[in-house]
């Protein structure tokens, strides 16, 4: 199926149901007064976060989505029908905003999580309703309020521990087909991957995290160069960045530090709070190079960058150095669980 992260769907609540305007017509109980019931209530419009869906592709063909209208009241005091609430299902990580208003309705980050997008109509009065000492015989009713009716907006941002950042060819899909049973397609051209791909990491029992790859980024991307900052949204949910670095790039022009202070720039230019997360280096391709050199070559990287974070040297393609990449992002990502558990004990 597509990968779709952007759509837009209407939603209709259901109507309330109108009252009813009824006597008493027994014998022997003259004057027997109003009986008419209220309408039932319209039912409401829900968005439901269900696990197993990855793509906002099926809302590109089903774009309405109607709940039930309550039913009228009728005699005997009978209250009519209420519609049922419409639940429809979505991806765990979608937000939704309001498409003409741009109001931001909410964000469905856990799964079984729901959302009122639109409220049903509240059913008529009955004439037995008003009914009072100056009005014995009340020939009035209410209609029934309409249902709420919403353009909106989905966004999904898929939900991820890690997210893998760097230029096209990098290695980023090659690295999480070693490291998860995730298969992105890979191939020796840039742009590769077209649309975020993810990959569960087992590093033991009980202990594993999600990893999103995400299509490369090129310089001017925030400009809409190449695939542009489309997705970077989908790294706006991780909790680190594992920035790739080619150490052997094809073109023999090109400088790994440039490029990477460059695509440090483009997730500036799209989100501070983006740029500001824990960012490591993770330097790919050491099988292109002796040992020795490829050590040389990276120690020489990190320095014209400047970066004292952790450092990976890793392969990709023979999977070396990825495991042991794999538990010190899970070790990481322990200690910033239980950090967080000890601050709200």
């Amino acid at each position: 199926m597509k990968f779709v992260d952007e759509a837009t769907m209407r939603v209709h609540a259901g109507n309330g149901g109108r009252g009813s305007a009824s006597f008493r017509r027994e014998k022997f109980v003259p004057f027997g007064g109003p009986d008419g019931g209220d309408g039932g209530h319209g039912g409401s419009v829900w968005l439901r976060s269900v696990e197993g869906i990855n793509t906002l592709a099926d809302f590109r063909v089903e774009r309405v989505f109607k709940a039930k209208s309550g039913d009228g009241g009728s005699g005997n005091d009978c209250t009519g029908r209420s519609g049922a609430d419409l639940y429809v299902a979505v991806p765990v990580g979608t937000q939704v905003r309001d498409a003409e208003t741009e109001e931001p309705l909410g964000d469905l980050a856990i799964a079984g999580q729901e959302l009122k997008v639109a409220q049903g109509g509240k059913g008529g009065w009955g004439n037995q309703r008003f009914k009072s000492s100056t009005n014995r015989a009340p020939r009035q009713f209410g209609p029934g309020l309409p249902g709420e009716k919403r353009l909106l907006t989905l966004e999904l941002k898929v939900i991820a521990d890690v997210g893998l950042l760097g230029l096209p060819n990098a290695g980023k899909s090659t690295l999480i087909r070693a490291v998860s049973a995730a298969r992105p397609k890979v191939a020796d051209y840039p742009f590769t991957t077209l649309y975020p791909n993810l990959g569960v990491v087992y590093c033991g029992e009980h202990r594993s995290f999600v990893m999103a790859d995400i299509p490369g980024l090129i310089e001017g991307a925030a400009d809409g160069a190449g695939l542009g900052i489309r997705f970077l949204k989908h790294l706006q949910r991780t909790r680190v960045l594992l920035h790739l670095i080619d150490l052997m790039p094809p073109d023999p022009d090109a400088d790994p530090v440039r490029d990477a202070r460059s695509i440090v720039g483009e997730l500036k230019k799209f989100d501070q709070d983006l740029a500001a997360k824990p960012r490591w280096l993770v330097i790919n391709k050491r099988d292109l190079l002796p040992d020795e050199e490829a050590e040389k070559l990276a120690t020489d990287i990190a320095r014209r960058l400047r970066y004292k974070g952790p450092r990976f040297l890793i392969s990709a393609a023979t999977g070396r150095g990825t495991k042991e990449l794999a538990e010190a992002v899970m070790q990481h990502l322990e200690a910033q669980a239980r950090a967080k558990t000890e601050k709200n004990a």
